[in-house]
């Protein structure tokens, strides 16, 4: 009797061990942002509101752009609501921090430094970098090796600025300004020029045809991806939104959101050929 009693004892131990290992692979599943997006009903985004076919204001004052539209989407699919918290670049990724928002989208580059600090979504955007020099002589920049002692428009925390320090140029900082800011200081003289996003670029130099600019003709590198950015550990949050990334990418709307604000689909890897920068630690 002894014996079947110890043999009964053991097999609710493990029953109750085995419960108890089940409950932490579900808690594991689960995150506070996560839960309290869903608690709240809403999921506040951080984005610049300055960057033409990205996070912009429209004629009719409407915040609207690739990655703006592409968040309005998730939060959609998602069953929540969405609401917008505008701010510079330099201040999204301490905010994500802090707890003042629950993500950032505005053009965010994944790199290896950042991917310690922070989750990041899937891809939902495949770039590479320019350069916006004036068209008269190209500031005098024929190679990234000229960048050196040159004035580079930027934010103090892009990879951009960190891409023109690396060279020698000096940063020049705007906090959260319009594209017009750093593109009228490059025509004028006062800055040489902005390396930033090809889809960025582009647009932000064809919105002032009266600037001595243009994109660098020959000059294309650091191929980039653009994602989501979150709390780090919060992985559930970054699950669901993944989730609602694939099924945009399959049933076609990020590339047709892409093709809206772009021209191209900016939603699948380019086919140029673009330059990898060596010893980069962004």
């Amino acid at each position: 009797m002894k014996k079947v009693g110890l043999l009964f004892i053991s097999i609710v131990l493990i029953a109750i061990l085995t419960a108890c290992g089940d409950t932490g692979k579900e808690e594991s599943n689960t995150d506070e942002r996560w839960d309290k997006i869903q608690k709240d009903g809403e999921i506040v985004v951080g984005t610049s509101g300055t960057l033409i076919a990205a996070s912009y204001y429209d004629d009719a004052d409407e915040l609207t752009g690739y990655d703006v539209e592409v968040m309005k989407e998730i939060a959609k699919r998602l069953d929540v609501d969405i609401s917008f918290e505008i701010m510079g670049i330099d201040s999204m990724l301490p905010a994500i921090q802090s707890g003042r928002i629950d993500a950032a989208a505005n053009n965010i580059d994944i790199t290896d430094k950042r991917i310690e600090e922070f989750n990041f979504s899937e891809p939902y955007k495949y770039s590479y970098t320019v350069m916006a020099v004036r068209e008269s002589d190209n500031s005098g920049i024929e190679s990234l090796e000229d960048l050196k002692g040159k004035k580079a428009g930027g934010g103090a925390t892009t990879v951009y600025s960190q891409i023109a320090e690396k060279y020698g140029a000096e940063v020049v900082t705007y906090g959260n300004a319009p594209n017009e800011a750093y593109l009228s200081d490059v025509s004028n003289a006062r800055t040489d020029v902005v390396i930033n996003d090809y889809f960025l670029t582009k647009f932000g130099v064809a919105a002032f045809p009266d600037f001595d600019l243009h994109l660098h003709p020959t000059l294309k590198f650091h191929p980039t991806e653009q994602a989501v950015v979150l709390p780090k550990g919060a992985d559930k949050l970054t699950e669901e939104i993944n989730k609602v990334l694939d099924e945009m990418h399959e049933d076609g709307t990020l590339t047709e959101l892409a093709t809206q604000f772009y021209e191209e689909d900016a939603s699948k890897e380019s086919d140029e050929e673009v330059e990898v920068i060596e010893g980069l630690e962004l």
